[in-house]
């Protein structure tokens, strides 16, 4: 007996063991595939923090900014004294027919020379401002760069946001599709419907089902976008959090003429105009003498320490006279920048104006067409409703009911299409603006 109650409790205590191990197991391995599958949650504002950061496109558009400070500062120290610093040493030697030398003597030196432009036509500093505009220039295409950024960006982040609710939509579709087959199914086993109709029926759900595996097949694709335009070296499941509501629902024409003079490609020209200027006054001041001013004080000797002092101070003037028409070249070259320059700021301003004129109708043309496709789906879901139930006890045919049924189908698919462009024109209209991501 005791033995027997022994082996009972023994099997009674692996059963519970196996039984904990198995419920710790399947505990694991939700937390497990939980973790792998974990989905970063992003709203719009979090995708403008880490865009600003780490996109590519605008780090180079920054680093291109401090080199041309940079070069500016290149540019300016000519204006400054230039001052070195010089050390020397040496020793002479004569040789003889039979292979032996003789020294002659060593010499040693020291000592700081300097120099100072007193005058160059103001060559030099119109040299510095127009390095001054060019920083400008680079500042403002670091602008544009963050508007066409920007547009990426949103327009990556519309692409997910759709996708998720085009899969929503289509598991839906999915269901109605499913519920359609087995209505179907059991009116044809009842004898009250013919078998082409249930062959359409499987057909609708098979297709509802591709549309699915599609739909998550576009998921991936939506989420590597988006990961590439935030500045993500690798994939990872993100979902986006937002709504399809245009915010800039601006109802009334505005003054293109005033939203252009603060747009960055335009400012860019208008920089790179102004520089120009600037080269142009730098080539005709080539045509100038260059006075500069010489200074140095030295110590040489025979030894070392050198007690010998030497000191200079003197002026140089240079004036060109002949160099085969080099600087009326120049001239001509910097006159024809500063033209097209000019012709390029017009064109840009023309185009600029254009583009905002064309991106408001077609947001106004949008922002329209959601409303009326959204009374058109609330009307084709009530023609489902209704025509479900009549095909269900036989009013109206397969035919005008499947007829009803992809309406509604087509109806909440175009409904989400035009959501979508609503919410990418509102992005056009934005960047036509020359907005850059602290618009946000």
């Amino acid at each position: 007996m005791d033995k027997n109650m022994g082996t009972i409790l023994f099997l009674g205590v692996l059963k519970n063991f196996l039984k904990n191990s198995a419920v710790l197991f399947i505990l694991l391995y939700f937390c497990l595939f939980n973790l792998a599958y974990a989905e970063e949650l992003l709203n719009w504002q979090d995708c403008i923090k880490e865009t600003a950061k780490n996109n590519p496109d605008l780090i180079a558009a920054q680093e291109e900014v401090k080199q041309s400070e940079a070069s500016k500062n290149i540019t300016a120290s000519t204006l400054y004294p230039q001052v070195d610093a010089n050390l020397n040493a040496a020793t002479s030697r004569n040789s003889s027919g039979n292979g032996t030398g003789k020294t002659i003597g060593d010499s040693y030196s020291y000592g700081v020379t300097g120099s100072q432009l007193i005058f160059d036509g103001t060559k030099t500093i119109n040299n510095v401002k127009a390095a001054d505009e060019t920083v400008k220039a680079f500042k403002q295409n670091y602008k544009f760069t963050s508007s066409t950024v920007r547009f990426k960006l949103r327009g990556a982040f519309i692409d997910l946001l759709t996708t998720q609710e085009s899969l929503r939509i289509t598991q839906e579709i999915f269901d109605i599709r499913r519920s359609n087959l087995e209505l179907i199914t059991l009116r044809y086993q009842s004898g009250l419907e013919h078998r082409g109709a249930l062959l359409t029926a499987e057909a609708d759900l098979a297709d509802a089902q591709y549309l699915i595996s599609q739909a998550k097949r576009n998921l991936e694709v939506a989420q590597r976008n988006l990961t590439k335009e935030m500045g993500r070296t690798r994939l990872e499941p993100l979902v986006a959090k937002g709504d399809f509501v245009v915010k800039e629902q601006v109802r009334e024409k505005p003054d293109f003429e005033t939203i252009v003079n603060n747009n960055p490609s335009l400012l860019q020209i208008i920089a790179q105009k102004r520089s120009a200027t600037y080269s142009l006054k730098s080539a005709y001041a080539n045509f100038s003498p260059t006075l500069t001013g010489l200074a140095g004080a030295d110590k040489a000797g025979t030894h070392w320490n050198p007690r010998g002092d030497e000191w200079n101070l003197g002026l140089t003037l240079s004036m060109p006279i002949f160099e085969g028409g080099l600087r009326f070249a120049q001239v001509s070259q910097a006159r024809a920048l500063l033209n097209q320059l000019k012709e390029n700021e017009r064109s840009t301003r023309d185009g600029l104006v254009l583009t905002l004129e064309q991106t408001w109708a077609i947001l106004q043309d949008a922002l329209e067409n959601v409303d009326v496709q959204y009374k058109n789906l609330l009307a084709t879901q009530e023609r489902s409703k209704i025509a479900q139930a009549q095909y269900s006890i036989g009013l109206i045919s397969f035919d005008n009911w499947t007829i009803i049924e992809d309406n509604l189908v087509q109806a909440k698919r175009a409904y989400l299409a035009i959501q979508s462009a609503a919410l990418l024109a509102e992005a056009n209209w934005i960047q036509a603006k020359g907005e850059t991501l602290e618009y946000d």
